[in-house]
Formats: structure tokens, C-alpha cells, sequence
């Protein structure tokens, strides 16, 4: 480590300054790695991140004053590139891209699934209105609006068994009419 330092020191070329850039990266690529990616939490990004950080350091390499060690200086580096990374407009527009692809839906097999599954309630729906009145009614305001029997009987005046037979009926009409269609 004391071999880093007297090298930072004495960077008067380009194969020094190679050497320490050699040398930070082989002792602290995987500490900035991970410091990186507690900002940015992906690791592609941070892989890629670290990388430019490297970049810069060797740029910025005459820069460095002896102040303080070269892990210091190359910490403040990479927290500085990755504040500056979380403001910048590429990273706002990603985040918003993410957002927004929350609400669109993926061509998975779920999506497949959800459209079968709204033309089956399409199918079903065309087939509750397709009922003569007095089925349909019971359906309705049992299944969708999920009232009681008795709920129901005291709404329509029918009585409570005469419901509970219409109720039977709608549900065997719906089923020979769903096979029909399947």
C-alpha cells in the first residue's frame, strides 16, 4: 500500500501514471463496485459506472494533491460521478421509462392469459343478457351485486325458494350456453 502512495507521489509519465491506475484498480475495483452500486442499485449500471470512475481517476490522475490518500481521492471520485449520475437527465428518463412500463402490459403468457380470460367474461356477460328477465335479474343482483336471497326477495317481492330455483335455472342455461361456445 506504502508502494501506491510514493508512486501517486512521483507520477512524471505516462507509464507511472498507468502503473497506479493498474494498481488502484487490482485493490479497489470491487470496493467501488459495491460502493457504486449502494447508489444505484443495478449492477450493470455500476459495472459501468466504476469503469468511467476509473477512466476519470486516470485522467484526473496529476490532478491528485497528496491531501489525502488515493483511497480517499478515488472514493470521492466515484460518489461525486455516481451523485452526478443519479441527477443527470439519462437517469431520470430511465426511471420514468420503468414507470411507465409498470402500466404497460408485457407480451408475457400473462397477458395471454388476462386476454382469454376478459373474453370469457365478455362470453359470460353477452350470455347473462342473452337470460329471459327473470333469470337475468336473480344473476345480477346475486352475483354482481352480491346480495343475499333474501336480500333479493324483499327488492323484487319474489318469494325466497321461487329465487333459489330461478338461480338454479340461470346457472344451467350459462353452462350449456359456455359449452356451446368453447
Amino acid at each position: 500500500m506504502a508502494e501506491l502512495e510514493e508512486i501517486a507521489v512521483n507520477v512524471n509519465s505516462i507509464e507511472d501514471n498507468e502503473q497506479v491506475i493498474g494498481q488502484l484498480m487490482d485493490n479497489y475495483s470491487d470496493d467501488v463496485l459495491h460502493l457504486v452500486f449502494s447508489y444505484v442499485k443495478n449492477r450493470t449500471t455500476a459495472e459501468d459506472l466504476t469503469q468511467e470512475i476509473f477512466i476519470k481517476c486516470h485522467e484526473k490522475l496529476g490532478q491528485f494533491n497528496n491531501k489525502s490518500s488515493l483511497k480517499t481521492w478515488l472514493y470521492a471520485i466515484a460518489i461525486n460521478h455516481c451523485k452526478d449520475y443519479l441527477r443527470s437527465w439519462h437517469y431520470r428518463k430511465l426511471k420514468f421509462s420503468d414507470k411507465i412500463l409498470d402500466y404497460i402490459p408485457s407480451k408475457s403468457k400473462h397477458v395471454e392469459e388476462e386476454i382469454i380470460s376478459k373474453n370469457v367474461a365478455n362470453s359470460l356477460t353477452s350470455a347473462i343478457i342473452d337470460l329471459p328477465v327473470k333469470y337475468r335479474e336473480v344473476v345480477f343482483l346475486h352475483y354482481y351485486e352480491e346480495l343475499s336471497l333474501l336480500e333479493i326477495s324483499k327488492i323484487t317481492g319474489v318469494n325466497r325458494n321461487t329465487l333459489k330455483t330461478r338461480l338454479k335455472q340461470a346457472r344451467e342455461l350459462l353452462k350449456n350456453k359456455m359449452k356451446k361456445e368453447v
